[in-house]
């Protein structure tokens, strides 16, 4: 009887970033919550942490092409 209850408990409690899942979906999302993708993303475009959730908040995305095209865009000028 736990094992079903642990069972039915790790069904409804599953984490929204998993680590171990390697697909598409994942790597084409950045997430506004996880300190160390906004690092990467600041790091690989030139940019501040504010103006990558700037960003976010401005183009209703978090696809990470959107994004770069967005902040590309923002920056040249």
């Amino acid at each position: 009887m736990l094992a079903f209850y642990l069972f039915l408990f790790h069904q409804n409690h599953i984490m929204a970033d998993n680590k171990s899942k390697k697909d598409q979906r994942d790597r084409s999302q950045v997430s506004g919550s996880e300190n160390y993708e906004i690092q990467y993303f600041k790091d690989k475009l030139g940019v501040s942490s504010q103006a990558v959730a700037g960003a976010i908040r401005a183009t209703g995305s978090n696809n990470r092409k959107t994004l770069e095209a967005y902040l590309k865009d923002k920056h040249k000028k």
